[in-house]
This record gives structure tokens, C-alpha cells and sequence, in this order.
């Protein structure tokens, strides 16, 4: 009867290290490819944050030259205006 329960219990700790061993494993992998999809996704942000960078510098410089584009046309809006009154 001992036999039987030393056996028991010989091949209940086996299975427990088995499992832990299993189970340090599969979260190690499983921490492994989350840091690789986070620093996929870190890559993506990154070049998409670039990406609207650059595209308000476009957008700040077109905004900071239409004040001179409106201006110059009022300015020859007025000199057509004045070469129109000088011909009639």
C-alpha cells in the first residue's frame, strides 16, 4: 500500500514540475512575440507621427505665405483697376 502511494505521489510531482516547466515556457514565448508586436506597432506610430510631421510643416507653411498671395492680388487687383479707369 505504501508502494502504491509513494508511487502516486513520485508521478503527482513529476506532473507538477512537467506543468510548471510548460508553463514558463509558453509565457516566455508569449512575452517574447508581445515585445516584438509592440515594437511593431512602436515602428508603425513612429513612422505615422513622422508622417504628420511633415505634413503640418506643408500645411504651416502654406498658411504663413496665403496672407502674401492675398495681398499681392489685391495689389493687382487694383493696378487692373487703375489701368482700367486710365482707358476710359
Amino acid at each position: 500500500m505504501h508502494e502504491a502511494i509513494i508511487a502516486a505521489a513520485v508521478t503527482g510531482l513529476l506532473s507538477l514540475i512537467g506543468t510548471i516547466i510548460t508553463v514558463l515556457i509558453s509565457s516566455q514565448n508569449t512575452s517574447d512575440k508581445l515585445n516584438a508586436q509592440l515594437q511593431i506597432s512602436q515602428a508603425v506610430t513612429d513612422t505615422k507621427i513622422e508622417e504628420l510631421t511633415r505634413e503640418v510643416r506643408e500645411h504651416n507653411n502654406f498658411a504663413r505665405r496665403m496672407p502674401v498671395v492675398e495681398e499681392q492680388i489685391k495689389v493687382v487687383n487694383h493696378r487692373l483697376d487703375d489701368l482700367e479707369n486710365d482707358g476710359k
